[in-house]
């Protein structure tokens, strides 16, 4: 995401950060830079003018000049603006006891049903809830079905009374989540390919009905300026709380998420991240800015993986290690521990200045950690735990059972011998990094 406006601002800001000092002259062309950079991004012009307006009156106010790197200060400037373009702070989801009813609206095809389920799934695992999904969608073809399949998928109820009345809908299932203990109920709702008065008029009614605590218009990013139309047509006859953008991931531009907070005040709660369930994530705007100028998002690695690393076996693990003890069976584990983390790639972007170390573009290819798990797995138990009796005609027999080479065994292993050297050398405070 973001990946062409990250290199046009981050070749911008590296010409800056070796001046002495900052004048209106030398930073002329840096600010012309910039301001190129985000239109092309699909930025609305207004919010480039100000931007950059606000940028050069900080760059030359009193504290640049008297700093020891006015180039460095400069480029906090320009991250504090984009923090303040996408919305300062995170605005969280609204989350009202005993029981909290949200409204999903958006045009058709912007992944409103998808994202339904996403957040269901979010809410059961970082919030703790029970999620109810509601079937309003009664005219898009198989939209009710989209909804079960994902229910299933996820093993989250779907309330649906087929091909009825929305507004009738919607209320038995606020009635019916009482009665069954759900505390959060999700509707999804129809959509169009554009904004008509029959659409609006049903959203209303659904509306005035269950009186929503929260009203999320679902956005595909992809559609760059358009989204703020779309925004300030739906809020002009719907209360919206916030906004979710879809599709973020394939977004190289990302113009819809700088502007849409400035020109209508509705807050970007969530992005899409990927087409995987897990792949919703809520919008921090600092995270945000960080990203786009290569500063890394450590907070959302940490968060990444305490979501899917297990705990217990993880304080097992250091137990073990601490003792000397890891074997090819808490290998394999931590293996297993990390596919859940998704593709590495992804996670390595994330990394403070990964694009200057040439790890942006880091290809993982998930068959690799396959082959090593096929290995693994065709060593006996006692193997594992002990790997060194493998010898020769234990090493052709492994090999031969996972269908790989008995050079791709010994690499393995191999790589798993100065993996226990460097862990050893942690353990004793020895460890030195290899650049």
């Amino acid at each position: 995401m973001f990946e062409n406006l990250g290199d046009r601002l981050q070749s911008a800001l590296n010409k800056i950060k070796g001046y002495g000092r900052i004048t209106a002259d030398n930073i002329g062309e840096v600010t012309r830079e910039i301001r190129l950079a985000l239109l092309e991004a699909d930025v609305n012009y207004k919010v480039v003018k100000e931007f950059i307006n606000n940028v050069k009156e900080k760059a030359l106010g009193e504290e640049v000049k008297k700093s020891l790197k006015p180039g460095e200060v400069f480029v906090k400037i320009v991250k504090d603006e984009l923090v303040e373009l996408l919305g300062k702070e995170a605005e969280p989801l609204v989350v009202v006891k005993p029981m909290t009813v949200l409204m999903m609206v958006g045009l058709q095809g912007s992944g409103k049903t998808t994202t339904t389920g996403k957040l269901a799934l979010l809410l059961r695992k970082k919030y703790g809830l029970k999620p109810l999904m509601v079937a309003c969608d009664v005219y898009r073809p198989a939209a009710i079905d989209q909804l079960k399949q994902l229910g299933k998928e996820l093993n989250i109820e779907v309330y649906s009374e087929g091909k009825g009345n929305p507004v009738e809908i919607a209320k038995n299932a606020v009635v019916y989540a009482k009665e069954n203990g759900y505390n959060y109920v999700l509707i999804d709702t129809a959509g169009r390919l554009h904004i008509d008065e029959e659409l609006m008029g049903e959203l209303q009614d659904i509306n005035k009905e269950v009186d929503p605590n929260e009203i999320l218009l679902v956005l595909d990013s992809m559609m760059g300026q358009d989204a703020v139309n779309v925004i300030t047509g739906f809020d002009e006859v719907l209360p919206i709380t916030g906004a979710v953008l879809t599709k973020l991931d394939g977004d190289t531009k990302g113009g819809a998420a700088l502007s849409i907070r400035h020109l209508t005040n509705i807050p970007i709660k969530f992005i899409g991240v990927s087409e995987k369930m897990d792949g919703l994530e809520p919008f921090y705007p600092e995270r945000m800015a960080n990203r786009i100028l290569d500063m890394g998002d450590l907070m959302g690695m940490l968060e990444k993986a305490e979501s899917v690393i297990n705990e217990d076996e993880a304080l097992k693990t250091a137990q073990r290690l601490q003792k000397g003890k890891f074997d090819l069976e808490d290998f394999l584990s931590q293996l297993n521990q990390i596919k859940k983390l998704g593709p590495l790639e992804n996670l390595i972007k994330l990394i403070p200045g990964a694009k200057k170390m040439g790890l942006n573009n880091v290809n993982i290819d998930p068959k690799q950690m396959a082959h090593i798990e096929a290995i693994i797995l065709s060593m006996t138990p006692l193997e594992r735990k002990n790997p060194d009796i493998l010898k020769s005609s234990r090493k052709r027999r492994i090999a031969s059972g996972c269908g790989r080479s008995v050079e791709e065994v010994n690499k393995l292993l191999k790589q798993f011998d100065q993996m226990k050297v460097m862990m050893k050398q942690m353990k004793n405070g020895n460890f030195k990094m290899p650049f």
